[in-house]
């Protein structure tokens, strides 16, 4: 058992030293597009993983997540433009605003069920995109807010090289993706498994539904807001298409391809599906087609998407290959949350 354990450990170093030397040699030797592909890449991946959180471990259809990504770039952008503050302060106030919107749309989203939850967190989006329009003077309405400054650190502008947004976006998707590991693999996570899959034995057990579910939409909104402002930097503008049909369904679209309550799943598809969209830009709104078969026959063939794909694959080849599983998964037994509440009310902290 030592031996396997320690092929495990040994494996899993050479896969991180691996990335990590990927991760720095890539972006040097990579073409301008590539490079910008690959930005819009992990940005776009924070994203679609942070909405696994809510629509994933929470089980909660929650369409005002691009709202939260659209409201972070609007605020960073209108804050640096109008008030010519710092972006980097612009990008706090980006993620204040979006965990500020997250915790007020929580509020009536928790207290309703299946499709009521998409319909009020949907009309509160489209109530985003009215505001952003109708304040022309601030936002500049259906033009966008043009002029946005890029990220600088003293005389150094990220715009003037791409390889500097690219190791941003890498070190923020990174920050995420442990974020959510640590939530999702705490008896936070496990609760609101136990909340999804077996409500009332769980409210039973004295997990409480309304405060795991308010939380869920708080922690969600964090990086997504901070990604909206990040990507307002790099392309220079806060346009209201950032609200709009495109982005949401292809932020959807990473997340049912990848597979929902994974985390790494829509990281995967973010990728792969910005490679993809851009591919098929000269197809035009045809390309919206291509991307909805390819999540019919994802579901269909893969109800568990790419990652549990890839999972299972790793599982049939044997201990000696790590297993991408979470401690979340145990909860989907009603064992598991007898155990969460011998632990104490559940909380990302224990």
């Amino acid at each position: 058992m030592k031996r396997v354990r320690d092929s495990i450990s040994k494996f899993r170093l050479a896969v991180y030293i691996a990335g990590l030397i990927v991760f720095i040699i890539f972006p040097l030797v990579a073409d301008e597009y590539i490079r910008h592909i690959a930005i819009l890449g992990m940005l776009f991946a924070v994203i679609a993983s942070n909405w696994d959180l809510t629509l994933g471990y929470a089980g909660l259809f929650n369409f005002a997540h691009g709202a939260f990504f659209g409201l972070g770039a609007y605020t960073s952008g209108i804050l640096a433009v109008r008030l010519g503050l710092s972006p980097w302060i612009g990008i706090l106030a980006g993620v204040g605003v979006a965990v500020i919107v997250s915790a007020v749309v929580s509020i009536p989203a928790i207290r309703l069920r299946g499709i009521y939850v998409a319909l009020i967190t949907f009309a509160f989006s489209q109530l985003s995109v009215l505001l952003i329009v109708s304040q022309h003077t601030i936002t500049g309405g259906l033009q966008g807010l043009v002029g946005v400054p890029s990220l600088s650190i003293g005389d150094f502008r990220f715009r003037d090289s791409r390889v500097a947004y690219f190791y941003l976006a890498g070190v923020f998707l990174l920050l995420s993706t442990l974020f959510l590991r640590r939530l999702v693999n705490s008896d936070f996570g496990l609760s609101l498994v136990a909340l999804r899959d077996f409500e009332e034995y769980a409210i039973s057990r004295g997990v409480p539904l309304s405060r795991q579910r308010f939380l869920s939409f708080v922690y969600s909104s964090i990086f997504t807001g901070a990604a909206g402002a990040i990507f307002a930097h790099y392309l220079l503008i806060a346009s209201p298409e950032f609200f709009g049909f495109s982005f949401n369904t292809l932020f959807l679209s990473m997340l049912l391809v990848g597979g929902t309550a994974t985390i790494y799943g829509p990281i995967v598809a973010g990728i792969a599906l910005t490679y993809l969209s851009e591919l098929l830009a000269s197809l035009g709104p045809i390309r919206f087609m291509v991307v909805s078969v390819l999540i019919i026959l994802t579901m269909r063939f893969f109800p568990k998407g790419l990652w549990g794909l890839i999972n299972g694959r790793f599982t049939k080849r044997g201990s000696a290959l790590p297993q991408f599983t979470d401690r979340a998964e145990d909860a989907s037994q009603p064992a598991e949350i007898d155990t969460i509440q011998s632990q104490g009310s559940p909380s990302v902290e224990n």
